[in-house]
């Protein structure tokens, strides 16, 4: 069974820093894509950053330039830095992997269960 876990969200105060990260366990062959969804309070769910297998990044408008994902192929882990923090950035951040079980040859979505970041004024 293939588990995402988020760490590193928690409280700061506006124009601060927070790293998160998201790690797989389980039968896993390969993992394709690994990207970063923020639900902010009353509000959709947005896709924050993208990164994938060949190191290709895109981000959300909103966080270019303060945000930056990066991954660990050894470790099954997705990172994001979040720089300049601001109070719009608040919201649970949860992570999604492509990824190939093991004794498949078609890659299916995970998500962990996420991570509240919450920004002060």
């Amino acid at each position: 069974q293939v588990q995402l876990v988020e760490s590193g969200g928690g409280l700061v105060q506006a124009g601060g820093s927070l790293r998160l990260s998201c790690t797989a366990s389980g039968s896993i062959s390969s993992i394709n894509d690994m990207r970063w969804f923020r639900r902010a309070p009353g509000k959709q769910r947005e896709l924050v950053a993208t990164i994938t297998s060949a190191g290709s990044t895109d981000y959300a408008d909103s966080v270019k330039g303060r945000f930056t994902i990066s991954r660990d192929n050894a470790k099954n882990t997705v990172y994001l830095q979040m720089n300049s923090l601001k109070p719009e950035d608040t919201g649970v951040y949860c992570c999604r992997f492509g990824i190939v079980a093991s004794g498949r040859g078609y890659t299916r979505d995970y998500w962990g269960r996420g991570t509240q970041v919450t920004v002060s004024s």
